[in-house]
Order: C-alpha cells, then structure tokens, then sequence
C-alpha cells in the first residue's frame, strides 16, 4: 500500500483484510513491527484524535513520529500558486513538503477544505497539490472531501457492535451547528455504509443535500455490495427501523461559501439536535455514532451522548487500531 486516500480506491475483499490485521494487531500487538520507521505527521487543520491515535500508533507498532503544524512549530506554510511571498508565510508548501517528506518513511497530511468554492473542494485541489509533491507512501487523514482514516475505523466498530451489512438500517444525518462545516466525514461515511452494503439513508434538511457526484458514487457502490442509498428531509419515515444514526453536520451545499446564506439557513434549523424522541420508532437497540468533537446539547442532547445508545468513545479508539492496520500495510 503507497496511498491510503480514498476508501472506494479498495475492494471490499481489501478493506476487510486491513479490517482483520486491525483486529489482530488490536488483541495480538507487534510492538517491533515498524521498528527503526519514521512517520512525518503534517496538519494544515488541527486535530485531537487523529493526531493522538497517529502518534500512539505508531508507538504501539515500534516506530516513531514527528508532527508539523503551521500553528506550532513555523511561521505558517503558503499553499498558493504562483503568489507573491510578501505576508506572514515564511515556507511554501512546494518546499515544506519535499523536505518534511525526506525525513520519513511515510507521511500523513491534513487539509481542510477552503469551503470557498464547492467544485474545487470536490476536486480536492490543496490536498492533491501536496499530493503531487510526496514520493514516499501517503495517508490522507482528512481532506475537502475525504476522510478515509474516520471511515474504516467506522466500519470497524459497525463490525464490532454486531451490525449487520446486508440489511443493516444506517442513518447519516445532519445536525445543527453553529458553524458551517467540511463535507469529508459525511461524504465518507455515505460511501462507507453504501460499500458495507446497508440501506443507506442521509436524512438533512433542504439546502443541506449532498452534493450529486457524492450521492451518484455512493449509489453506485451500494448497487455493487446489495445495498441501497436514498435522502430525505422527513425524521420518522428516516428513522423507521434504524439501526444506526451517524449525525454530523456539513455546511449547506445550496449557499456553499456563503457564510452569511449558510447561517441564515442553518438557524432555521437548530432543533436538528438528536434527542431521544427521534428514535421513537427506531430499533430498539439503534445505536449513536459522531466522529467528534461534538457540541453537547447543539448536535446531540447530554442523555444519548452518555447512554448506553452511544458508541463514540469506541469509535475514537478504533481510530488507533484502523490506522495500526494502515501504518503495518504500508511499512512492515
């Protein structure tokens, strides 16, 4: 494996074996494995959780890592083509990453999406200039529409709780937010449930639909594996039988880098707050799921957070044992 980007790059037969080695580095751990191997940690965004579990990964596998972030340790690294080098950047990202690249074995990048221009994020255009300037094994931990790394650690804790594939009711849904947010987890995770074959249904209020090329895609991934993908702006027919809620919120594609028109839509809809009436007719064991951070009492009330509905503490820490999985692929 030279590129973890994308997890529809990968057949079902090849997730599942990453899935497996998971498991097994999970209860059997090879703490040499990677011994003597450097991985370079480059966040353009900040992060909790991938910068941690990445950092305890590597530990756990022998290896080591070193983290670059323009925030903490330079003077802020330029992404611009063709720009002028006349402001507060002191490094452009056409040497920063060749030089932090030639320190490593392989290297993990992270690159919000501008949320500017919705085309461009769907292009993932920062992300693949950096992209271009690595030749060294590459782990996209998140991008302007990717996030590879939080989707099969989800489908390792699907797997975990017992949910079914062929079958399975899966609910990805819109929450409020005060702030309009990337499109990588929701667009990921509508990929990830669609290749698990579930009954996909993203669920989001109007002007929050997702965008058509990542609707189309998962469509097409779910028609391959036996399941089935479908939206809709009503609650209960979404939450009929589910077996699962993925909440997330992600800015408004109608209003896309229009801050303004985004909150103004977005206000409208602050009782999106995923509470216990929502899984009135729910499967009795329909289980919560967020990537986090998450806004208490905003996306989710505190009841669902901290009962026993909730498996976000455990989707955290399959982060770790998901990217042990990528990390032992890549240079054991």
């Amino acid at each position: 494996m030279k590129d973890f980007h994308d997890l529809a790059d990968y057949s079902v037969a090849e997730i599942q074996a990453l899935l497996d080695l998971a498991a097994r580095l999970q209860h059997n751990p090879e703490p040499r494995a990677l011994e003597g191997k450097i991985l370079a940690l480059l966040f353009m965004s900040p992060s909790l959780r991938t910068l941690a579990s990445f950092q305890a990964a590597m530990s756990r596998l022998g290896g080591g890592a070193f983290v670059i972030s323009p925030n903490m340790s330079i003077h802020g690294i330029e992404t611009r083509p063709g720009i002028v080098m006349d402001g507060m950047a002191a490094e452009h990202i056409r040497e920063a990453v060749p030089v932090i690249a030639s320190y490593a074995d392989a290297i993990g990048i992270r690159a919000f999406a501008e949320r500017r221009n919705l085309d461009d994020d769907l292009a993932d255009l920062e992300y693949n200039a950096m992209r271009d300037l690595v030749e060294i094994p590459l782990i996209n931990m998140e991008s302007a529409i990717q996030h590879p790394c939080q989707s099969l650690a989800d489908w390792k804790t699907l797997d975990d709780i017992g949910m079914p594939k062929n079958g399975g009711r899966f609910v990805l849904s819109w929450a409020s937010h005060p702030n309009p947010l990337p499109l990588a987890v929701p667009a990921t995770t509508v990929k990830m449930a669609a290749m698990r074959g579930m009954d996909v249904t993203v669920l989001r209020p109007e002007g929050f639909e997702l965008p058509d090329a990542i609707m189309q895609q998962a469509r097409d991934l779910a028609a391959a594996s036996g399941g089935s993908v479908r939206e809709t702006t009503d609650r209960d027919d979404a939450m009929n039988g589910a077996q699962v809620i993925y909440a997330k919120s992600w800015s408004s594609t109608r209003h896309y880098g229009d801050k303004k028109a985004d909150g103004d839509l977005r206000r409208q809809h602050e009782d999106w707050c995923v509470d216990e009436p929502w899984f009135a007719n729910a499967a009795d064991d329909c289980r919560f799921m967020h990537c986090l951070p998450v806004r208490r009492g905003i996306v989710v009330a505190d009841r669902i957070l901290d009962g026993p509905r909730s498996v976000v503490i455990q989707e955290a820490q399959n982060r770790m044992f998901a990217q042990m999985a990528v990390l032992h692929a890549m240079l054991a």
